[in-house]
């Protein structure tokens, strides 16, 4: 994995071989954590199911897709929290669940809840990537990505 930041944006670029799901999820992390605004990240069919979940329950402001260089990345705007009478505080929970090492699987009753099911579980099942209600009401189960609270 590559990072280059500048101008307040961190970029990615991913070497293959590598946890792709993971680094997604720890360039997001790290660019909350350290109150960056945006974030790039290479653009893969899995990186855009999941920044598509991400939009669509609210944990990211927008998306755009941007090309530089004959490499074709994601550009997300983050969602913060902004309270100036207490300290900074991360918004944005996320959790690598099943990895290549270990892989976790789940069926349709089986799907853990996060947080009385305020959080998300991302799923890749047979019919794509969804979230864990997607998979409740398709009754269909899967390999368990990552928890977002």
């Amino acid at each position: 994995m590559l990072i280059i930041q500048n101008s307040g944006a961190i970029k990615i670029e991913f070497i293959m071989g590598r946890d792709t799901i993971a680094e997604i999820i720890t360039s997001i992390r790290n660019a909350d954590m350290n109150r960056k605004g945006t974030v790039q990240i290479a653009s893969t069919n899995i990186s855009e199911n999941i920044i598509k979940i991400l939009l669509q329950e609210g944990f990211i402001e927008n998306v755009r897709k941007h090309r530089e260089d004959n490499k074709t990345f994601f550009v997300l705007t983050l969602r913060h929290r902004r309270n100036r009478k207490v300290l900074y505080k991360t918004s944005l929970n996320l959790k690598r669940i099943s990895r290549p090492g270990l892989r976790i699987y789940s069926n349709y009753q089986k799907i853990p809840r996060i947080l009385g099911g305020m959080g998300i579980v991302i799923l890749s099942t047979s019919r794509g990537i969804m979230t864990d209600r997607e998979a409740r009401l398709e009754r269909i189960g899967g390999e368990v990505l990552c928890y977002i609270w």
